[in-house]
């Protein structure tokens, strides 16, 4: 089994590219933010930026989540910023094979992204927080780094050429595992 971890700072088009990768590849897709604990959305709500203690737990439920799908068979991708090589080391202990895909893009476009959505409690005063935070992907890390220039199925295009998977590399991975 693989999971996909589609990461990148708030605004970068991670759920868009989460969705078009669940259908493309048929693999079942999780927001991060579905396992943020109620205070650490409060704290987003108010501008506050997250301390890597607030984020320990939240990377371990992804992780625990990640495994949970190897168990059962199913390889999965789960959105999630990702910021830091410590939190994606977490990720890395989940059974399978995790890999990351990385978006990038100007800050301008991401923070006019971020400014233009609603019902999203992360606000655009946090982006300054978010970029100061990134640690970028190692060479050593398995995974990719995708522009995002173009609209959000090229997106899709690059990431899983950059990752050597179509429909035939995912049936063939799905049969070796």
């Amino acid at each position: 089994m693989q999971h996909l971890v589609v990461m990148g700072v708030s605004g970068s088009g991670k759920t868009t590219l989460a969705l078009i990768l669940e259908r493309r590849l048929d693999w079942p897709y999780a927001e991060a933010d579905e396992f943020h604990p109620p205070k650490n959305i409060a704290k987003m709500e108010a501008g506050t930026p997250l301390t890597d203690e607030d984020r320990l737990p939240w990377l371990q439920k992804m992780r625990d989540a990640l495994t949970e799908h190897a168990r059962e068979g199913r390889s999965a991708i789960v959105t999630c910023s990702a910021l830091k090589r410590s939190y994606r080391d977490v990720l890395r202990e989940a059974q399978g094979r995790v890999r990351f895909v990385h978006l990038t893009a100007d800050p301008a476009l991401i923070e006019r992204r971020i400014s233009g959505r609603t019902g999203h409690f992360m606000p655009a005063s946090l982006l300054p927080s978010q970029l100061g935070s990134l640690e970028p992907l190692e060479p050593d890390e398995d995974g990719v780094v995708v522009l995002v220039d173009v609209p959000p199925e090229e997106v899709a295009d690059r990431a899983l050429a950059g990752l050597g998977l179509d429909a035939q590399s995912r049936a063939d991975d799905e049969i070796k595992d």
